[in-house]
């Protein structure tokens, strides 16, 4: 993957298809302290702690339609090439808590990407999961949240409508 917005991408997608129906998704870049940190939350089945000792195996996986996982593998990669670490927090019936951290400013630190069209993708594809994007960039805030927008919409046009997209 050449940027981290195609891994969040990925990793959404697992949630979703764990059952969330909600999915937070925060990213904060803080230059002065040299660190770019991507956490994703969502309310999942979550993981029992046998799958959750061998999650980071690129042939784990509970998908039956191919043999491999590489999302929060290929995850963990990015953020060690880039001096930072993936940790995962994770209960079954709960959900799951991933947070990657790199140094803002490593070579090896691949792009974030374009975000927007990344939280646009995912809010199409789920259009009834709760999607809560915040990114905090050096202390400039935007926020996302469907719950919102789909009060503001009045319940009767859905998410994925291309006039609401």
């Amino acid at each position: 993957m050449e940027d981290l917005s195609l891994h969040i991408l990925d990793l959404v997608e697992n949630a979703t298809m764990a059952g969330a129906t909600r999915v937070e998704i925060a990213v904060t870049l803080d230059n002065r302290r040299n660190l770019l940190k991507i956490r994703i939350e969502d309310n999942g089945r979550g993981m029992d702690k046998l799958m959750l000792a061998q999650v980071r195996d690129p042939f784990t996986t509970t998908r039956t339609t191919r043999r491999v996982g590489l999302g929060i593998s290929l995850m963990d990669q990015a953020a060690r090439e880039a001096g930072g670490e993936l940790e995962i927090f994770s209960e079954p019936g709960t959900g799951t808590v991933i947070t990657a951290t790199f140094e803002a400013d490593h070579i090896d630190r691949k792009p974030l990407g374009d975000m927007g069209a990344t939280v646009v993708s995912i809010i199409s594809g789920n259009p009834d999961v709760d999607i809560v994007y915040t990114a905090d960039m050096d202390g400039s805030r935007t926020e996302v949240d469907t719950r919102e927008i789909r009060e503001t919409l009045g319940g009767g046009i859905p998410l994925n409508h291309p006039e609401v997209l």
